[in-house]
């Protein structure tokens, strides 16, 4: 019996971070040739020993800015002659501290200049900062998919995956630029997903919750070791108890590749954050 995913392409933006890297692994071990994409080439290196270590298939690790027209049309042109894409995972994305205020309701003094040092308000964040959350999140996810779906079409079939998140439902304290962004990727998954059905490709997004990584353990903390207060916050609110690890990801991601097991399903969102979203705060 021959693995799931033999023979087919798949494209792994983000793919130095801490899900997309295993994703790319998972996808790997399936039977995939995996491209890992992202800006940082070191990382995705890691993530190359990390597959060839754990018997993948070998994959090719391309540096590239999915911004960038450009650079994404050159991926897509050595994608496809190593036989096209059948699977897109947009997994990169991420936020911006300076896009970000520190305090989470109006105050009167950030009008005046009048906040204690070391606080802003949100008229004091960098606007430039800001767009490129828009960018990356939103811009970033569309130029791969108009780029690959190309090749989908001319196979009559294909997979899309895009990255939304929590904060797509619910925005949280503080972080504007994400949650916009994030919630225009639930918004394009399902208009993209009904233009690009003729042709036989389904568009579907995870949002992932609150997941382990090296970032999370510095502002949240860990259940075993202790948590911050916002840490606090979040367990309290994750009726699992815990935080996500990339493998509860990659079960999901799977199922929405595979034809066989969700082939009449396109243009949903699948929430992964523990039941986080099924608790009002009250």
């Amino acid at each position: 019996m021959g693995k799931r995913f033999e023979n087919k392409i798949a494209v792994v933006t983000g793919a130095g971070g801490t899900l997309c890297s295993e994703i790319a692994l998972q996808l790997s071990l399936e039977g995939a040739k995996v491209f890992l994409v992202g800006r940082t080439m070191d990382k995705l290196e890691k993530t190359a020993e990390k597959i060839l270590a754990a018997g993948g298939v070998p994959p090719t690790a391309v540096s590239c800015d999915v911004t960038d027209e450009k650079a994404v049309e050159d991926l897509a042109q050595l994608v496809h002659g190593a036989g096209g894409c059948d699977f897109l995972i947009n997994g990169a994305g991420g936020n911006n501290q300076k896009a970000m205020p520190t305090i989470t309701r109006f105050d009167p003094k950030e009008l005046t200049g009048e906040l204690p040092e070391g606080q802003k308000g949100l008229y004091d964040i960098d606007i430039a900062a800001f767009r490129s959350v828009l960018d990356i999140n939103t811009m970033g996810t569309v130029i791969p998919l108009l780029a690959f779906s190309k090749q989908m079409i001319a196979k009559g079939s294909g997979s899309v995956v895009n990255f939304a998140s929590m904060n797509s439902f619910c925005p949280l304290t503080r972080c504007f630029a994400y949650a916009m962004s994030k919630a225009a990727v639930c918004n394009l998954t399902q208009s993209f997903a009904a233009y690009f059905a003729p042709a036989g490709i389904r568009i579907n997004a995870v949002a992932p919750g609150f997941m382990v990584n090296e970032r999370s353990k510095n502002y949240l903390g860990t259940v075993e070791e202790g948590l911050t207060p916002r840490g606090q916050q979040v367990i309290g609110h994750t009726p699992m108890g815990r935080f996500g690890e990339a493998r509860d990801l990659t079960g999901c991601v799977k199922w929405l590749l595979d034809d066989e097991a969700s082939g009449f399903v396109t243009g949903i969102t699948v929430p992964v954050d523990g039941g986080f979203l099924t608790l009002g705060g009250v």
